[in-house]
């Protein structure tokens, strides 16, 4: 992916939408956060006042832009869920395929087989994190604006991010 493509801004956005949650979740412990990246930027969902989102984003970019590129992958990843969605509906599938035996006879091999999908799920979610959803890359990256978002159950801010 080419840096500046849409898929790669999409990456940077993702990456710095983890570490500003991480370091939200330090600040914040106990607080429900929940984001969504795009080609602008993110959306946080939670209860934050935009001030201390805004810092939060400022130290998140810094910090990853110093190399701690470990702040870009999350273990709360929408990414981690589907990796085990598709391990262990695939694992079941084949565990079970083929087989003309009655569905009491899969049904423990499709468990297990599912169950051993899920162990692998953790580190694939990982690798696709660090491979495919996210970047830490943010070389001229910078904070924008954060702004409120009107409506809604929940506090909801846009982040925006501009690129050089």
């Amino acid at each position: 992916m080419a840096p500046g493509s849409p898929l790669f801004r999409i990456r940077q956005h993702h990456g710095l939408e983890h570490a500003t949650i991480t370091l939200l979740s330090r600040r914040l412990p106990g607080v429900p956060l929940f984001a969504r990246s795009d080609l602008t930027g993110f959306i946080v969902i939670g209860d934050v006042e935009t001030a201390t989102l805004a810092a939060t984003v400022e130290e998140a970019l810094a910090r990853l832009q110093a190399g701690e590129s470990r702040l870009a992958i999350h273990p709360n990843c929408g990414t981690n869920l589907v990796a085990a969605g598709i391990l262990s509906g695939l694992a079941a599938f084949v565990a079970t395929s083929g087989r003309s035996r009655s569905l009491a006879d899969r049904l423990p091999s499709a468990i297990l087989a599912a169950t051993l999908a899920l162990l692998a799920a953790a580190p694939a979610g990982r690798w696709a994190q660090e491979n495919l959803t996210t970047s830490p890359q943010l070389a001229g990256a910078s904070l924008a604006r954060v702004t409120k978002l009107a409506g809604g159950p929940a506090t909801r801010h846009r982040v925006t991010i501009a690129h050089a």
